[in-house]
C-alpha cells in the first residue's frame, strides 16, 4: 500500500510519529514528509535517519497555518494527522490554544487534503473524546466529528477520511511512566492522582500496527477504536517502583503519595459512548464505528455487531504480574 507512495506525517516528531516513520520506511515509500514545529526533534531525527536522506523530508510548520499545511500536502498520497495539544492541564489553562491546534488545525488538514487530492487521511483521536470533561477531550471529539463529516461534505472529491481512537501510549512524552521513573530516581517518591484510576494503555508499536491496519480498511467516515488492556494506576506505580529500585539498586523505600485529580481529569475513561455501542462492529483487535452518513459499508474480519466490555470496571484491569511482564518485554522500563 505504501511502496513508492508519498506520505505526510503531521506531528511526525512525536513518539507515535517517530515510530510511524520507522515502520513506514520498511515499505520503501518514495518520500515521507515529517511536518512539525519542533526544530530540535527534526534535527535529531535527521541525524538518526541519515541513511534515508533521499526518502525523508523535514518541514518546519504549524498545523494552524493553512498555507503551510497546503504546501506540505502537494503531491501526497497518504496523510497521518498526529499533531495535537494533548496535555490535559495545559489545555485547561489555555483552552483556545487547544481549539486552534486540535480543531482549526484539523479543519486545515481536511481542506488542504481535498485541495491536493490526497488518497487517504487518518486522524488520531483519544478515549478522552468520550463524554469529555476537559478541553482536550472536547476538542478531540470536535475534530473527530469534522473528519467524519468531511466524508459527507467533500462532494466529488475522492479523499477518504477516517479516525482511530486509542488511550495512553506507554513511554510517550505525555505518558506517566517517564515521570514515575524520574520521581523514583530524583525524589524518592511517586505522586499519583488516584491509585484506583483506570486507563486504557498500549505500546507505540501496537498503536502503529493497528493504525496501519485501520487505514487499510478505511472506506470513509469511520472511527476505529483500538482494543487495549486496562491498567490500574496504583498497580503501574507499584510495578515501576519494584523494577526501577531493583534495576538501579535503590535501597531506601519509595513512597506513593496521592495528590488528587488534576483539573479536567477523569477517574475512568471509556472506549465509546453508549449510543456508539449499538452501531459499532467488532473485529478481533478493534471496534469500527461506521459513518452515520455511510451505513452500507462492509468490512473484513467482522466477528459480530454490537460491543461489550467498552466501559471499564476495576475487575477488568490486568494483573500486576502480567503488567510487569508486559512492560519488561516491550522495553518500556
Amino acid at each position: 500500500m505504501y511502496t513508492g507512495k508519498r506520505i505526510l506525517i503531521i506531528g511526525g516528531t512525536g513518539t507515535i510519529g517517530q515510530q510511524m516513520v520507522k515502520e513506514l520506511l520498511a515499505y520503501n515509500p518514495k518520500v515521507i514528509r515529517v511536518f512539525s514545529r519542533d526544530e530540535y526533534k527534526q534535527y535529531e531525527m535527521e541525524n538518526e535517519y541519515r541513511e534515508y536522506h533521499k526518502q525523508l523530508r523535514f518541514l518546519i510548520g504549524d498545523v494552524r497555518d493553512y498555507t503551510r499545511v497546503q504546501r506540505a500536502m502537494e503531491n501526497i498520497d497518504y496523510v497521518f494527522h498526529l499533531a495535537a495539544m494533548k496535555h490535559v492541564p495545559a489545555c485547561e489553562y489555555n483552552p483556545f490554544e487547544a481549539v486552534q491546534t486540535n480543531v482549526i488545525g484539523t479543519q486545515n488538514v481536511i481542506q488542504a487534503a481535498m485541495q491536493a487530492g490526497v488518497k487517504k487521511v487518518l486522524f488520531t483521536s483519544t478515549d478522552k473524546a468520550i463524554s469529555p470533561t476537559n478541553t482536550y477531550g472536547a476538542t478531540k471529539l470536535t475534530a473527530e466529528r469534522l473528519i467524519s463529516a468531511a466524508e459527507y461534505m467533500k462532494g466529488p472529491k475522492s479523499t477518504v477520511f477516517s479516525s482511530v481512537r486509542f488511550g495512553n501510549v506507554m513511554g510517550s512524552r505525555g505518558s506517566v511512566i517517564p515521570l514515575f521513573k524520574k520521581q523514583i530516581l530524583e525524589k524518592g517518591y511517586i505522586t499519583v492522582t488516584d491509585p484506583n484510576m483506570l486507563r486504557y494503555m498500549m505500546t507505540p508499536s501496537q498503536a502503529i500496527s493497528l493504525m496501519l491496519k485501520a487505514n487499510e480498511m478505511a472506506q470513509g467516515g469511520e472511527v476505529f477504536v483500538l482494543k487495549m488492556p486496562i491498567v490500574r494506576l496504583g498497580d503501574l506505580a507499584k510495578v515501576m517502583i519494584e523494577e526501577i529500585t531493583r534495576k538501579y539498586h535503590i535501597q531506601s523505600p519509595v513512597e506513593i503519595r496521592t495528590i488528587g485529580l488534576r483539573p479536567g481529569e477523569k477517574r475512568y475513561e471509556e472506549l465509546m459512548a453508549g449510543d456508539e455501542t449499538h452501531v459499532a462492529l467488532e473485529t478481533p483487535d478493534m471496534y469500527i464505528i461506521p459513518s452515520v452518513f455511510m451505513s452500507d459499508r462492509q468490512y473484513p474480519e467482522v466477528i459480530q455487531e454490537g460491543t461489550s466490555n467498552v466501559f471499564p470496571e476495576p475487575s477488568m484491569a490486568i494483573k500486576k504480574e502480567v503488567l510487569c511482564d508486559w512492560l519488561l518485554n516491550e522495553g518500556i522500563i
